[in-house]
């Protein structure tokens, strides 16, 4: 592995002279959870309210007693989100079935920090340029309610928010050791003036892995500095640099998962398989506020470096722009929002021979660019005070363009250039209802277009003919608060025309990803929080999945692999922020099918574990996290396949049994 400190040293030092900034939805937090605040952004609460449809904000407060290792860790109880760890900071993430037929990276959905997305031009993205625990709050907006982050993808967004100096004045330090070697600290720090703030954070993060072959290095700086132009006029400047290294153990096959899951793949091992990232991001957004009407406008580019020695080493380059800008008007009986955004991006794209993770005579290059331009608005009529009627909608248009310099295994290729262009409208129509005060009732129905990317198009070097992925979505749902009790509870049935699932092309291709005739996706998400008593709090999340196929040709009526039927968690916390403990449930009755064919079934599990808290002084917490108390053996993520036998490495184990503590110190 890399030396992490050196490698990210020029950077750094870029970074804190180039301070940071948001895009166009990244509102600032209005509180720093991450240093003194009790709750999440009273703001983010109430734009999460506004749409009428299935929202979540997630505090840093109700994840600040776990070790911090990836959204996992920060997402484990809001509705809808479907995560299951791989392994280190790798996880599937998949909201209303995005991305199932991926078995790396991520698909499906628009990750964003402080607004600024972290998918790449054409849409692919490593969901570990993330650091959750810098963020104060995370928004999450299920399916089509992401328009107002110009999403128009099936699973929707999640954008992570940082403090700024303002809401986070002072000093704030964290530490975590624990099991497996692990070691985390984090020192972040805030200040402000009437006209200018800034805040910045360092986190650096080592672990040996709960598996063998699977350790990982990260160093992390995130910063950002506001100016106060004037009573209008603000600017944010926000710099984000990540060097990220991870051993990849590889996926194994059921017998080894179920008895030996500490184990590391055969291939891993001999390829010395990793994934290391170092990655740089820029971004301003300046803001005039006139009242009733404000304007967002701004631009970004992230510079990202990807060694991924696999099958054979990719390594790849890569420099993504571009703009956003987001008119909001609020005329209380009337409210309108029209924006837009602007991606391109350029790769430089090589493979070579893995030699025991060491770059070996080069097999593969070529250059390939994308382009993703987005124009979204969205108008909101209150007739009443209790009802809004919402209409709007998002145009996508997009590009991917590859050009072969060299391929070993056709050099009949060089000079080839394969190019796809895309353009979709995705309508929304939906209403919200406010029977009472402080519940609410919503009704959506949507249509999502996912185009595809260089992961999907490039998959045989040459481009493969893929259409769009799109989706007609309904959704129904209620949320809200009535005395010790709050809920959130959607149902929705998502129509998909041409899903990018695996397919058998032909005798002579292997299976891979293609376009699926029609899917149906539906189900519901609910959480339940129960809280009669400042020392007693009961949190619940139930996930039902029913995703399948519609006489497909090949298939039938198959359910669809991967994400099981039933999840359901569960924390109880005891005890007030002195002392207080929180066993933890994760249930998941019967897995899911490893394979289209059906032939295949993952068992269940039940997962137990605890976090606790104690109050050490004014301003220092001592925290632990317990998972996986009793040592299950379980099998937590699959990659799907067509047909599977007891040969087929495809299986992921559950995290080990481990134990962290730390602590947190304010000043």
């Amino acid at each position: 592995m890399n030396n992490n400190a050196t490698r990210a040293a020029p950077l750094l030092a870029l970074a804190t002279c180039f301070a940071v900034s948001p895009a166009h939805a990244a509102e600032e937090a209005d509180s720093a959870i991450i240093v003194t605040a009790p709750i999440a952004s009273d703001a983010a609460e109430q734009r999460a309210a506004r749409t009428p449809g299935g929202t979540d904000v997630v505090s840093y407060e109700d994840y600040a007693d776990k070790t911090v290792v990836s959204l996992r860790d920060t997402l484990a109880f809001s509705p809808g989100v479907y995560l299951q760890p791989r392994y280190g900071q790798e996880v599937r993430i998949s909201i209303r079935g995005s991305g199932l037929s991926r078995g790396f990276h991520m698909r499906g959905l628009t990750l964003l920090q402080d607004g600024v997305p972290i998918n790449l031009a054409d849409d692919n993205g490593d969901f570990q340029e993330l650091e959750p625990i810098f963020f104060d709050h995370l928004e999450v907006y299920r399916g089509a309610n992401a328009l107002r982050f110009g999403s128009g993808t099936l699973g929707g967004a999640v954008n992570g928010v940082t403090p700024t100096g303002r809401s986070a004045e002072g000093l704030y330090l964290r530490g975590d050791a624990g099991s497996f070697g692990m070691v985390r600290g984090l020192v972040s720090a805030g200040v402000a003036s009437d006209r200018v703030d800034a805040w910045g954070a360092v986190s650096a993060d080592r672990s040996d892995g709960d598996r063998d072959h699977a350790k990982r290095r990260s160093l992390r700086f995130h910063g950002n500095v506001g100016l106060k132009l004037s009573d209008v006029a603000t600017s944010r400047f926000y710099a984000s640099v990540n060097a990220i290294d991870q051993q990849l153990p590889g996926a194994l096959t059921r017998a080894d998962a179920l008895a030996t899951p500490r184990k590391a793949a055969a291939a891993s091992i001999a390829g010395d398989q990793a994934r290391d990232i170092d990655s740089l991001r820029l971004q301003n957004r300046t803001s005039f506020d006139w009242g009733a009407l404000t304007l967002d406008v701004g631009g970004f580019v992230n510079a990202k470096s990807l060694y991924h020695p696999i099958f054979q080493v990719v390594d790849q380059e890569s420099v993504d722009r571009g703009g956003f800008f987001r008119l909001d008007y609020d005329g209380g009986m009337v409210a309108a929002t029209f924006g837009g955004e602007l991606r391109v991006g350029d790769v430089n794209s090589k493979r070579f021979v893995n030699v025991s993770g060491k770059r070996g005579a080069k097999t593969f290059d070529a250059k390939q660019d994308a382009r993703t331009a987005t124009l979204y608005g969205e108008l909101r009529l209150t007739p009443v005070e209790t009802l809004t009627l919402v209409a709007g909608g998002i145009y996508a248009d997009g590009m991917r363009r590859q050009a072969i310099a060299f391929n070993s295994a056709a050099p009949a290729q060089a000079g080839t250039i394969g190019r796809a262009d895309f353009s979709a409208f995705s309508p929304k129509v939906g209403l919200l209802f406010e029977p009472v005060d402080a519940v609410q009732v919503y009704a959506n129905y949507s249509r999502s277009v996912e185009f595809p990317g260089f992961n999907e198009l490039a998959q045989i070097a040459t481009f493969v003919p893929l259409d769009p992925q799109r989706a007609w979505t309904a959704e129904v749902g209620t949320r809200g608060k009535t005395g010790q009790w709050s809920w959130d509870v959607s149902l929705y049935r998502a129509d998909i025309k041409g899903e990018m699932l695996q397919f058998t092309v032909g005798p002579d291709i292997p299976a891979s990803t293609f376009n699926a005739a029609r899917t149906r996706h539906e189900g519901a998400e609910a959480a339940l929080e129960w809280h009669p008593a400042d020392w007693l709090r009961l949190r619940q999340v139930y996930a039902y999945s029913h995703f399948r196929f519609r006489g497909d040709a090949e298939f039938g009526n198959n359910r669809l692999p991967v994400v099981p039927r039933h999840v359901y968690r569960a924390e109880l916390r005891l005890g007030t922020d002195a002392l207080h403990v929180a066993p933890t449930l994760e249930w998941v009755p019967q897995g899911p099918f490893a394979d289209y064919r059906n032939q295949v079934r993952t068992p269940g599990y039940a997962l137990v574990g605890m976090t606790g808290g104690l109050r050490v002084a004014d301003g220092v917490d001592a925290f632990v996290d317990i998972r996986n108390i009793a040592g299950k053996k379980a099998i937590g993520d699959i990659s799907a396949a067509i047909a599977v036998t007891a040969a087929s490495a495809i299986y992921y184990p559950v995290e080990r049994r481990a134990i962290s503590a730390g602590l947190r110190a304010r000043f």
